[in-house]
């Protein structure tokens, strides 16, 4: 805890004169009664009311310094906090195209990603990950950050009908994909940056080939591991026809080679998914790339601590008056 107001402390200080004054001078101001002689009082016990009777000072000197606190200003603790941690810089690419609601990972293909997606995230705190989402068009969800709640709850407002109702174009840009999260990465000082691209088709759009993507990113430094998700031949998919939901059977379009050769072309590896205990394993898998140190600093914020003393302030007060005006009540 520290003091805003440090030098309100000083007022402290007056505590001494009032010390002085009450053990010098008090007795003077107290009414007295003469008497011939005390001889019969010099065995007396002292009443318990003689006894209590430095309690109304130090109750008023308890208060004094009470509401000086109060005036200092106590607050918590406010600093930033600099320390290193081992991780690496990542940046999640997934497909979000009409595609991926094909039911044949469970309960879809997108929701399956983003469980797995989200464990991943969960389970390396110390790293800078980011999100980008891509069908037809790429964009950032989520720049890279440790402040992976931010990030969770990122990944969770992707809406797995995102490209079928219209909220970003549709189809599979995987060069613009790779090229939007390379370009999250490029200027990185980590000693591992990395790219987890995940799709369940091939590219059909975008202004950018999937290949000139992977050399940019191995220009770079950028290992990217590509992720090819979907059953082998057939998937089931939900088509919405009038009354309800009709499961039709569309094939499986992934472009197996061209994830390959970007994966090889970064240092990086190829792996198929075909259900969600694989898609898991995958990550799994990734989860053991290299750390390198980064440099995390962490905030916290200041609070005004003056609310307990003040109570305290205010019920010893109320308490020296009520024992004033009752057991130490003077009569004139």
């Amino acid at each position: 805890m520290e003091f805003a107001n440090k030098e309100y402390l000083f007022l402290l200080l007056l505590l001494v004169p009032y010390l002085i004054w009450y053990l010098m001078y008090r007795k003077k101001t107290e009414p007295t009664m003469r008497m011939s002689d005390t001889k019969a009082y010099r065995f007396a016990p002292r009443s318990w009311k003689v006894t209590l009777m430095p309690l109304q000072l130090i109750l008023r000197i308890a208060t004094f310094i009470l509401l000086v606190l109060i005036l200092a200003r106590p607050q918590t603790r406010n600093s930033w906090n600099n320390k290193s941690v081992e991780g690496i810089d990542i940046m999640l690419a997934m497909d979000v195209s009409g595609s991926m609601l094909a039911e044949d990972l469970r309960p879809n293909r997108i929701e399956a990603a983003k469980q797995v997606a989200a464990e991943f995230i969960a389970g390396r705190p110390n790293d800078n990950i980011g999100l980008t989402i891509f069908a037809g068009e790429a964009f950032t969800q989520c720049p890279m950050t440790t402040d992976h709640a931010s990030l969770l709850n990122l990944l969770q407002s992707v809406r797995p009908d995102i490209a079928t109702r219209g909220l970003i174009q549709d189809g599979t840009a995987i060069g613009m994909g790779l090229a939007n999260a390379v370009s999250r990465l490029k200027d990185s000082k980590a000693k591992s940056k990395v790219v987890i691209l995940l799709t369940d088709g091939s590219n059909n759009r975008g202004d950018l080939s999937p290949m000139t993507a992977a050399e940019i990113a191995k220009s770079l430094g950028i290992r990217v591991y590509t992720i090819g998700v979907g059953t082998n031949k057939v998937a089931p998919y939900p088509m919405v026809v009038a009354g309800g939901v009709q499961y039709v059977n569309i094939p499986v379009e992934i472009d197996t080679k061209t994830l390959s050769e970007i994966a090889a072309a970064t240092d990086g590896d190829f792996y198929r998914a075909t259900n969600n205990k694989e898609l898991q394993n995958i990550y799994k898998e990734i989860d053991k790339l290299e750390k390198t140190k980064l440099s995390v600093k962490t905030y916290s914020k200041k609070y005004e601590a003056y609310q307990p003393f003040a109570i305290a302030a205010v019920l010893l007060l109320l308490l020296e008056i009520l024992l004033r005006i009752t057991i130490f009540r003077k009569l004139p």
